[in-house]
């Protein structure tokens, strides 16, 4: 590397200490990046530690370490090994299979990415300060680099911040985009004053929606902290794989998996969980940030209608508006979140392709896509549920 400047793998998190990853941008509270639960050392060690994410199950670690020549961490991306592209959430399986096809091995290809997680947030992790533009310069072209020497076909980065993409065009990454719904907190005081800003049909639909989902006696519980014991954890993991089977076949994480973000992380975990006489039927796991609340998954044992988007999608904008976040990432796509006060946001990847003949049409197909994005968002943003002009009415 440049200005004597060393650039490692590291195939287990927990080689790392938690004290210096947690010097890096996004990694903690305060810094100049908001700080994202996704890319904390809890988080990424629990999701290998607990067999969720490791080469067994497709995921070798594969994380971008960047140094001095004393050592001292100045850099990292978070990375993975693949040999398939499963719980990516930005799907390349058509470029793989049109790679082997035509005689290429797409298999394995590295992939930065946060495991399960399709949540944006930072991807070229430096120390804050001056030398921080400088570092992410070196990171994207060291990604690029690592690509060439394990002679693997490519390098994926997805959910990136926007604010990261010269860095990787400048190292020849190719520019994707994608669209996810998003709520966003424009100062409103309660839900109300939220709702108040939505057109008068759909104000009503959703406070009717939101009666509804409460029939039939059920109540809502938010859980944190000292909220999430085993018990808690027991019953959560019981509606995760009861949806999950259903929805994608296997469920990717374990139970232990819970227990170690129980342990190390229970304060940025909120639990919405809805009780029906006496007990637990379904609940939502949730994960806070700084500035943003980042919906996951959810899961249920008894179907009652509208309480998925209760659980969801009207919960977490209560809690978020109740402390003050900024946003509601509720997870990947989804436009029956549009009706509910999710607005449609562009979101960001980045890809080196090593091969020149996939590179260029791959090039050619995104040119395409990002077009079929922006129409689409524009189209969407039109349709909104809130008001265009309209004089409020009481309602």
């Amino acid at each position: 590397m440049t200005d004597n400047l060393i650039l490692r793998v590291e195939k287990s998190f927990s080689a790392v200490d938690p004290d210096v990853w947690s010097q890096l941008s996004g990694t903690r509270r305060g810094g100049e990046v908001a700080y994202n639960p996704f890319l904390s050392h809890a988080f990424l060690s629990s999701i290998e530690e607990s067999g969720s994410a490791t080469e067994k199950t497709g995921w070798l670690g594969h994380h971008l370490l960047l140094q001095d020549q004393e050592g001292s961490l100045l850099g990292a991306v978070p990375g993975y090994l693949k040999n398939h592209s499963q719980g990516e959430y930005v799907f390349d399986h058509g470029w793989a299979d049109a790679f082997e096809r035509a005689g290429g091995s797409y298999y394995p290809k590295l992939q930065c990415a946060i495991p399960f997680t399709p949540a944006s947030g930072p991807r070229l992790l430096t120390l804050d300060g001056p030398r921080s533009e400088g570092l992410r310069l070196t990171l994207a072209a060291g990604l690029a680099e690592v690509t060439r020497q394990l002679g693997i076909s490519s390098a994926h980065v997805t959910f990136l911040r926007e604010e990261e993409l010269p860095a990787f065009e400048e190292a020849d990454f190719l520019h994707r985009t994608d669209q996810q719904f998003h709520f966003i907190n424009e100062g409103y005081e309660n839900h109300e004053a939220f709702l108040a800003q939505l057109s008068s049909s759909k104000r009503k639909n959703l406070r009717k929606e939101r009666r509804a989902a409460l029939e039939n006696g059920i109540t809502i519980d938010w859980l944190t902290g000292s909220d999430l014991t085993e018990d808690i954890w027991d019953q959560f993991f019981t509606f995760y794989m009861d949806t999950g089977s259903r929805k994608w076949g296997r469920p990717y994480l374990t139970r232990q998996f819970y227990s170690l973000i129980g342990e190390r992380m229970a304060d940025d975990i909120l639990l919405v969980m809805a009780k029906r006489d006496g007990r637990y039927i379904a609940g939502a796991i949730n994960f806070i940030g700084e500035e943003a609340l980042f919906g996951r998954h959810w899961g249920c044992i008894e179907d009652h209608p509208f309480l998925h988007f209760e659980v969801c999608y009207h919960q977490a904008i209560d809690f978020a508006l109740a402390k003050g976040l900024k946003r509601v990432e509720a997870g990947a796509q989804g436009e029956h979140k549009l009706a509910r006060g999710y607005l449609p946001v562009t979101t960001h990847s980045a890809h080196y392709i090593a091969h020149p003949g996939l590179r260029k049409a791959i090039a050619d197909y995104l040119r395409r896509e990002r077009r079929e994005v922006d129409h689409a968002s524009d189209y969407l943003t039109e349709h909104s549920p809130f008001r265009k002009g309209e004089r409020q009415q009481d309602d």
